[in-house]
């Protein structure tokens, strides 16, 4: 099962993530954390990994709507936005809202899923162009 809408960038990791922030912004959503795995997996383990940020992203009104039609949504919610280094490139990708349906198999919860697909989606053609 393909789980994520990737995309990438011919951009530098850190202005990435910065664009990445901006684009969200643009389609509603906000930044409630923000893991930086690479910084967690050196400090905890001693291991090295790439550049990798998990960007907690949501947008409010879609969530809300989400859990009006089911209170354990939240454990499915498309928040979570990975941009990673990748071969001199950069990696973005986020959760397809889609699975939130076909998970739970709650109808009631398409549109939602359509609306943040669109809106993601959005976002990242906003990188892409």
């Amino acid at each position: 099962m393909d789980y994520g809408i990737p995309l990438t960038l011919d951009l530098p990791f850190d202005e990435a993530v910065e664009r990445v922030r901006s684009a969200l912004a643009e389609q509603g959503f906000g930044i409630l954390t923000e893991i930086d795995v690479r910084a967690t997996l050196r400090a905890k383990l001693g291991e090295e990994i790439e550049e990798y940020v998990i960007l907690g992203a949501c947008n409010p009104a879609l969530a809300h709507r989400a859990l009006e039609v089911d209170r354990r949504i939240g454990l499915l919610l498309p928040c979570n936005v990975v941009v990673r280094a990748a071969g001199g490139r950069t990696v973005v990708e986020v959760m397809d809202p889609q699975l939130m349906v076909r998970i739970t198999d709650q109808p009631a919860l398409e549109a939602v899923a359509d609306e943040a697909a669109s809106r993601l989606r959005a976002a990242l053609d906003t990188l892409a162009g």
